[in-house]
């Protein structure tokens, strides 16, 4: 007799794209912006790129700290949330086991149904804390290596990113052609970029990449503009 094996394909990457999304959108997004007004207010290139490559350094390294010390707070949290749970299951089993049964009532079970699940979880210190943190807070436990991955993950995808609109500006020393270069490669990156995130996020790629593309182009847009008129 043949068995049937049903296994579900999950995405599990989700932190990781998430950290790649936030760096790789400012890494696209910032020097495309600051290039195209230094272009509205200069007519040497190099000007850029210098300005360019220093505020990619500066960006990537304060876009990997904040990353770093959002994940730290993140463990911070549910360490401080683990350590509560336990002490209110030593000192107030009793209410604690009234919530695990709330938690089955709202989903229809009657008292029969849930009491063995909650008699047998007070026996279990650690499960019933496990079961507390993840569906009465919806906490789970973060990687530990998270913090640093996530810091590595976000600066490299800005420096990644801040490279497609400068690399016209090394190419070309007009600094005219350096900036229509730019445009349309940054442009066509950030609907890549856009499309391709709309497929790990699950929302539409055609809106995902206009949506990418309008914020980028609106802020490039509003920074030439404002050099253009300073100048």
């Amino acid at each position: 007799m043949d068995t049937l094996y049903h296994r579900e394909e999950h995405f599990r990457g989700g932190e990781t794209v998430k950290d790649i999304v936030i760096g790789m959108s400012d890494g696209l997004t910032v020097p495309f912006a600051l290039a195209a007004g230094i272009s509205g207010a200069v007519s040497a290139a190099h000007i850029v790129v210098t300005a360019g490559f220093a505020e990619i350094a500066a960006g990537s390294i304060a876009m990997g700290l904040g990353g770093y010390l959002a994940a730290r707070s993140e463990a911070e949290h549910y360490h401080s949330e683990l350590a509560r749970e336990e002490a209110e299951i030593r000192e107030k089993p009793e209410v604690e086991a009234e919530e695990v049964a709330e938690f089955f009532r709202q989903y229809g079970l009657t008292d029969t149904e849930y009491r063995p699940v909650v008699e047998g979880l007070r026996t279990k210190p650690k499960a019933w804390r496990d079961f507390m943190m993840r569906f009465e807070l919806g906490l789970e436990e973060p990687d530990p290596k998270r913090a640093l991955q996530s810091a590595i993950t976000i600066a490299a995808s800005y420096i990644v990113g801040g490279i497609i609109p400068l690399a016209p500006y090394i190419a070309f020393h007009d600094i005219r052609t350096a900036f229509y270069f730019s445009v349309v490669f940054t442009l066509t990156a950030l609907a890549v970029f856009g499309f391709v995130k709309g497929q790990f996020t699950g929302v539409s790629r055609i809106k995902s990449a206009l949506q990418t593309v309008l914020v980028g182009g609106m802020a490039a847009g509003v920074a030439y503009a404002l050099a253009r008129l300073i100048s």
